[in-house]
This record gives structure tokens, sequence and C-alpha cells, in this order.
């Protein structure tokens, strides 16, 4: 079945179990929005592979 076209929202997408769903599910094709609690950790996580 195909995600191409699906969002996915992930809520502490900045580390740990968050960002490895965001980035899991953007690699099956997800359009993925990460939310982040504070602009501190929205400055610390990867975004250099723009999954």
């Amino acid at each position: 079945m195909s995600q191409v076209g699906k969002v996915a929202i992930v809520t502490g997408g900045s580390r740990g179990i968050g960002a490895a769903t965001a980035k899991l599910l953007a690699s099956r094709g997800y359009a993925v929005c990460v939310n982040y609690r504070t602009k501190q950790q929205c400055a610390d996580a990867d975004h250099s592979s723009r999954w």
C-alpha cells in the first residue's frame, strides 16, 4: 500500500523515538510534520538529511 500523499504528525520529533519515527515515516513516503517542545529542541534537531 502506497503512503505517498499521506501526512504524519509526530510530536516530540526532535530526538529519540520521535525522531526515529519521523525518519521511518518519511522513508516510507509520508510527508512528515514534526512538533518540538522548545525552540532549542528545534535548533538541536537533525534537519540535515531532510529525511
